[in-house]
């Protein structure tokens, strides 16, 4: 795997256009509701992120920034060996914390052994928002002031493709070349991992609270959607791809070849869903407090969350659908004109390393993306370490699948039509 080539420019993209109103929708949806806008841990302040990213919208197109455009990394000066500092953002709570809630203990054992100061801000609280944050000075070929950013595939995919993310050096990447796991290593929008590693995997599955059902299992998106028992105690996630991506995989498609027509006969099916009151409800993190209670019977949930409720609820139990389950990423990039591009790799490559990657994993207990973690963590919780939510097993990695990445007029008449769907 060649991940130090340099690759060959492509067309200009087009320019990122201002958010259409079913992506605003979408945003605010995800900020109050969304993937880590909840945990049991903390409740994010979504109203001011909102408030800043369609504010940054507007300015973007009063100021009249200039047309997204393709910057050339290669010229980007690397001070990584004079400047021993390191500035990272990433989303809230994806990061170990000690007891005392002030220390995070794998970045503070990497500045003790690197000499490299670490400054960890937690400023990404959406794709789109951070996106909007960014846009204009990368557009522009400036410094973010960041060296090391964590998103979410499909938005990893698109800054790729506007030339905005640095290609990584293989060479300073030992742990992570050897131990990244084998279902990540060559995604359709950065064959090869060039530009990318992932920090965490997060898969989409089914949850139910066995009280609630009486006993029964629930282990299909038919039965969420067509089985009478559950009238009106099923949820599913308002991130348009982890539900219609579930539903198409149900109906035998493949969710990484979506079309325009697959697309419209899921939202269809959900739609039915909808109109005969089996779906109480889209959610985002919010459905596990009324699956915990038992209001929900039976949900399409992130497995993180379901980690953190069976630790608290013995009658919380999932499925991983025969069909197959959703699996995205959060990736760790490089964007241009960083000024420390040695040192986010080195960075990268620390948290490649098991015993490392095993401390991480105890603590956030989404899937980890590293091989070799297994006994690192049986060190810590044997228990996570036999979870498969955790640590997929082959039989459950064989069914994870990926939404295809969609070009800019493909997401909006997705997120529309899904929009319109979930009455958003």
């Amino acid at each position: 795997m060649e991940h130090h080539e340099q690759p060959a420019l492509a067309a200009p993209a087009a320019p990122h256009a201002p958010f259409s109103t079913a992506e605003l929708t979408a945003l605010r949806r995800s900020l109050t509701t969304g993937r880590l806008a909840m945990t049991r841990r903390s409740l994010l302040r979504a109203g001011g992120a909102l408030a800043a990213v369609v504010g940054g919208s507007a300015a973007l197109s009063a100021c009249g920034i200039a047309p997204a455009g393709r910057t050339d990394a290669a010229l980007t000066v690397d001070h990584s060996t004079a400047e021993k500092r390191l500035n990272f953002s990433n989303w809230t709570e994806y990061m170990d914390v000690s007891d005392d809630g002030r220390r995070h203990p794998t970045l503070d054992a990497f500045q003790r052994r690197t000499g490299i100061s670490v400054t960890y801000t937690e400023d990404i609280n959406d794709n789109d928002e951070f996106f909007g944050k960014i846009q204009a000075q990368l557009a522009n070929g400036q410094d973010t002031g960041r060296d090391l950013i964590v998103l979410t595939d499909w938005m990893c995919a698109r800054m790729i493709s506007l030339g905005w993310i640095q290609p990584l050096d293989a060479d300073r990447l030992p742990h992570a070349r050897a131990n990244l796991a084998a279902q990540f290593r060559n995604p359709t929008w950065d064959p090869g991992r060039k530009h990318s590693y992932v920090w965490q995997s997060i898969p989409a599955i089914i949850a139910y609270n066995a009280k609630a059902t009486g006993g029964r299992s629930v282990d299909s998106i038919s039965q969420l959607l067509e089985d009478p028992q559950l009238k009106g105690r099923v949820g599913f996630l308002s991130e348009m791809r982890d539900t219609v991506g579930l539903t198409l995989l149900d109906m035998g498609k493949r969710p990484e070849d979506v079309t325009a027509d697959d697309y419209d006969a899921a939202l269809a099916r959900l739609q039915k869903g909808v109109d005969t009151k089996q779906i109480r409800r889209f959610t985002g993190n919010d459905y596990t407090n009324d699956l915990d209670k038992g209001d929900l019977a039976a949900c399409v949930a992130w497995a993180g969350d379901v980690v953190q409720l069976q630790s608290d609820n013995p009658d919380i139990r999932y499925a991983v659908p025969k069909a197959g389950y959703m699996t995205s990423t959060d990736n760790l990039m490089v964007p241009n004109k960083a000024r420390h591009k040695g040192n986010a790799e080195r960075l990268i490559d620390y948290y490649y390393e098991p015993k490392v990657a095993a401390r991480l994993a105890a603590y956030i207990n989404y899937a980890c993306p590293v091989d070799g973690v297994r006994a690192e963590l049986a060190r810590i919780d044997r228990e996570l370490a036999e979870n498969p939510l955790i640590l997929p097993d082959e039989e459950m990695t064989a069914r994870s699948h990926s939404f295809r990445a969609l070009n800019p007029q493909e997401n909006r008449v997705f997120n529309q039509k899904f929009s319109d769907l979930t009455g958003a």
